[in-house]
């Protein structure tokens, strides 16, 4: 695998390989690796190429700054990780090389709506963060197909705004959320839950369970109230507990005339906190039933 620091020897590097006919598949992390990091890895092997996996705690997309200072950082483990899963090429930034005119303090983008619900309303600025970095990212490497993870639901479709706005051709590859045996979402941030905390926090998927399994036969007033009672069970605090159009996360209080909605949940383990949502066909039939 090679590692490249700078964006200038990653794309003269990029270039030779695409003279020869190679495509490029691009999984964009902040490291901390998991395997749920490590099957996008492997589905963009899949797709043949070129594999580049770029490793960067953005700085502008935490408003929290001790949320920064405390997001895990495990590189050589990452550098290992993405070794043994046969990754071609690692981008190691720094921060001079992704925002050499220093942290932009003017740079917007349309996200409209997007940025107005769920993370959008409850991390102001988060999105922004996401899309200056991931704009640069896309610069640097200049991939074909990008891989994302849905457990960043709301992520993936700014993502996909960002592309539209910005006239790439990349082509969004989202991958299935991976789960612990548990059904707790691989998140770098699972590294800072004790180990109670960490048996607690199987309360987020529990919840999306329950909405799944009742989510025709109850109004919403009735399915959000218990869904935060299984969360206080497990001593999680929401942000959020919602429903969305899958297709356009407009946030829904029934669910009759749509084909497929997504369940977002934001909670706080403590001073973690923890995102995972749940897609639900409609025409899903509940165990049992």
């Amino acid at each position: 695998m090679f590692i490249f620091k700078e964006s200038g020897d990653l794309q003269k590097y990029l270039k030779t390989q695409a003279k020869q006919g190679f495509s490029i598949g691009f999984v964009p992390t902040m490291g901390a690796l998991h395997e749920g990091h490590i099957s996008l890895i492997k589905a963009a092997k899949s797709d043949g190429g070129i594999t580049v996996a770029s490793i960067f705690v953005n700085p502008t997309q935490f408003n929290d700054p001790d949320d920064f200072k405390l997001y895990p950082r495990t590189i050589e483990k990452d550098i290992y990780m993405l070794e043994k899963a046969g990754c071609d090429v690692l981008y190691l930034p720094e921060v001079k090389d992704l925002y050499p005119d220093g942290l932009p303090a003017n740079e917007q983008y349309d996200l409209g709506y997007l940025e107005t619900v769920l993370d959008g309303k409850y991390r102001p600025g988060h999105f922004q963060g996401v899309c200056q970095v991931v704009n640069r990212l896309m610069n640097a490497v200049q991939p074909g197909k990008l891989y994302l993870g849905q457990k960043d639901y709301q992520q993936c479709m700014v993502i996909k705004k960002l592309l539209s706005i910005t006239g790439s051709k990349a082509e969004i590859v989202i991958c299935p959320t991976l789960r612990e045996q548990d059904g707790l979402a691989m998140s770098s941030r699972n590294m800072r839950l004790t180990k109670e905390q960490r048996i607690n926090a199987t309360g987020i998927y529990k919840t999306l369970i329950y909405l799944k399994n009742n989510i025709r036969n109850n109004t919403w007033a009735v399915l959000k109230k218990n869904a935060g009672d299984i969360l206080a069970d497990h001593n999680l605090v929401p942000d959020y507990i919602e429903i969305a159009d899958a297709d356009t996360l407009e946030l829904l209080n029934t669910v009759q005339n749509e084909n497929q909605v997504v369940a977002l949940i934001a909670a706080y383990m403590g001073e973690v906190r923890l995102i995972d949502n749940m897609i639900i066909p409609l025409n899903f039939v509940p165990y049992g039933n």
